[in-house]
């Protein structure tokens, strides 16, 4: 049961239309509700996208509901590249912001949690195998 909800093509469209609806309150509460607004519409687009591509394989890989032993490949160097691409991110705005007379913050943050959970990672998956 628990595996055909997550598997399910409505899960990510509605995680999405959850995510807009968390992103317009944010916004909201921080005086900002015209950009909430926005976001929350940008999150409805996109579920509707994931709802309405139903016979594209790569919107039914992000919505998880066609998985096997390919997909899932994929779906993990796609990730690890994501992951890449942000640490990078992380480190190269540290750098700027120590550059300019600042504290590296939020960056240097996001780089040591990046770095601690790859090490924590290794170590589990290590002896998990």
């Amino acid at each position: 049961m628990q595996t055909r909800l997550l598997r399910s093509r409505w899960t990510m469209p509605l995680v999405s239309l959850f995510l807009g609806g968390c992103l317009l309150l944010s916004a909201w509460l921080g005086g900002n509700p015209r950009d909430g607004v926005w976001m929350l519409a940008i999150m409805a687009a996109l579920a509707l996208l994931l709802l309405a591509g139903g016979h594209n394989e790569t919107v039914r890989l992000v919505r998880g509901d066609q998985r096997d032993e390919r997909w899932t490949l994929l779906d993990m160097r796609a990730t690890a590249i994501a992951g890449n691409v942000i640490i990078a991110f992380a480190v190269g705005g540290f750098m700027y912001e120590l550059a300019h007379g600042r504290d590296g913050s939020p960056y240097g943050l996001m780089g040591a949690v990046a770095g601690v959970t790859y090490l924590v990672a290794l170590l589990v998956l290590r002896r998990r195998s």
